[in-house]
């Protein structure tokens, strides 16, 4: 039988420029993302959309937890096939589509992480390895479209 885990959060708008939404432009796009015991994560839209650029927005999250729960496979992988990883950083990009008429999806991902081990003679099995992240990465398993993966070990 499957294990079930249960998340929460709470996402409080802050964005209420005293107006509420009267109107489109009369509210900002913000929000704060709680989650017991650990720091608050504030956010709010993408530009695009009218939001502040310097705080995190739904689709960058979206694509950093692709990227993150894929490393985090991608490591438990190597360290049960013995391959050393010394060093892991992915530069991951995504597609999103608007349709005219409002909404959207995204329509791919693709990882690039750039991955450093210990052992040089390793390399085809840590590329290979990226494969069975995939399957098993909780939050690409949930995505309609497809991740992509282009890797470089040395």
């Amino acid at each position: 039988m499957a294990k079930e885990h249960h998340y929460k959060t709470t996402v409080t708008w802050t964005g209420n420029r005293g107006d509420g939404t009267t109107n489109y432009a009369a509210y900002d796009r913000n929000y704060t993302i709680s989650i017991e015991n650990k720091p608050d994560l504030p956010g709010s839209s993408d530009v695009a959309f009218r939001g502040d650029g310097t705080k995190h927005n739904p689709e960058d999250l979206l694509l950093s937890s692709l990227s993150i729960c894929h490393m985090l496979w991608y490591l438990h992988l190597c360290a049960d096939a013995g391959i050393v990883v010394l060093d892991y950083k992915d530069n991951a990009i995504a597609t999103m589509i608007e349709n005219p008429g409002g909404g959207g999806r995204f329509t791919e991902a693709t990882l690039q992480p750039l991955i450093v081990i210990k052992d040089k003679s390793q390399i085809e099995k840590a590329i290979s390895l990226h494969a069975e992240a995939n399957k098993k990465c909780f939050i690409a398993n949930s995505c309609n479209f497809p991740v992509k993966h282009v890797s470089e070990v040395s």
